[in-house]
């Protein structure tokens, strides 16, 4: 784990400089559905770090998986660690003032690892990085679920005016699906009056929902719970389709987002897409095998392709929330992280909730 994302925190009056002994309070997950808020040491940035303020830190199925069975698949929780990748924050102090105190800003999470000549313009998919709110390095990489949280400099993103810091924890995971439109690019897709297909509609599905209509999509979405189509209604999905009464249209789809890691779901997304159309793995599978009817990838030449993270589209994604601020409604939950059981609770309830965040007082 690189210094910039380490546990490097600390709180003050924001006026810089940690004071002796001072402490803050961050949410720790021990193991599965054990949870905690303590008071950590005040650390202080170096010079390439800023300190900053968290506002907001989105839930997401990671730190539901971390906290429900104290591993996201093969990670497992091997020491206290802080979740939360999703935030939104006010710059606290930046010892090589390049920032103004109180800034508003989100980050990208990600510390791409070592480059590799073969895959230079995917810098998500380089051996050895590391990302906030994660077990799968040693030491853990902590996350953001702190009052404080302390990064490279180069992993901050200014806010736009207007762009509210609870709708700006967005932008990671619209980063996510913005980054599964330029996939679906990569292999010849157009979004521009293309039918689409969203396959799952939980957060990363409705955010897939908004960021594809507004690609000039006409999208359609399927679910087996009533919750999420409705909310992927009110991200502009034009039909909605409860997936376990009634199938996705055969071959009627120019591009299928495929956003539940379901293997029935993936199976549907091959038989709804239409010859030499476009499914792309948005979902993350478990590490188990699986059992999955190919046969309409060969027959009809469909291009498979898989989308991981993302690479710079949150800055794209900082855009798109400002132009379209509605998107914040995927947001339908906020707790104190000093509830974590409530958190936890309501992010793991997908009928009842989109987004669901934690926020300090």
């Amino acid at each position: 784990m690189d210094a910039e994302t380490r546990t490097t925190r600390t709180v003050d009056g924001g006026d810089g400089g940690g004071a002796a002994g001072a402490t803050m309070r961050a949410l720790f997950i021990d193991a599965a559905e054990t949870a905690a808020i303590r008071e950590v040491p005040v650390p202080e940035p170096g010079a390439d770090q800023v300190r900053l303020r968290v506002r907001h830190v989105g839930i997401c199925g990671s730190d539901l998986h971390y906290y429900a069975d104290g591993a996201n698949g093969a990670f497992a929780v091997r020491e206290p660690l802080i979740p939360g990748h999703e935030l939104s924050a006010t710059v606290d102090h930046d010892p090589a003032g390049r920032w103004e105190p109180g800034a508003p800003v989100t980050v990208h999470p990600a510390r791409f690892g070592e480059a590799d000549a073969r895959f230079a313009e995917a810098p998500n998919l380089f051996a050895g990085g590391s990302y906030l709110g994660s077990a799968s390095t040693w030491p853990h990489t902590q996350g953001a679920l702190s009052e404080l949280l302390v990064v490279g400099a180069d992993m901050l993103r200014a806010l736009p005016e207007g762009l509210s810091p609870r709708t700006a924890v967005l932008a990671e995971p619209l980063g996510v699906a913005l980054h599964a439109l330029t996939q679906a690019r990569s292999v010849g897709a157009e979004f521009d009056g293309a039918r689409v297909l969203v396959a799952g509609a939980g957060p990363i599905g409705l955010l897939a929902v908004a960021a594809a209509c507004d690609a000039g999509a006409v999208v359609d979405a399927c679910d087996v719970r009533d919750g999420p189509l409705r909310r992927a209604r009110s991200q502009g999905a034009e039909r909605v389709l409860r997936a376990d009464r009634e199938a996705p249209e055969a071959g009627a789809y120019d591009v299928v987002l495929e956003c539940s890691a379901a293997p029935s779901s993936i199976g549907s997304a091959l038989q709804a897409v239409r010859p030499a159309g476009v499914v792309v793995q948005v979902g993350m599978v478990p590490p188990e095998r699986q059992s999955i009817a190919l046969a309409p990838l060969i027959a009809r030449e469909v291009r498979l392709v898989g989308a991981f993270r993302f690479v710079d589209e949150i800055d794209d994604a900082v855009e798109l929330l400002a132009r379209r601020p509605e998107i914040g409604e995927v947001i339908t939950h906020e707790f104190p992280p000093e509830r974590p059981e409530e958190l936890f609770a309501a992010a793991a309830d997908s009928e009842a909730s989109g987004k669901v965040i934690a926020s300090w007082s």
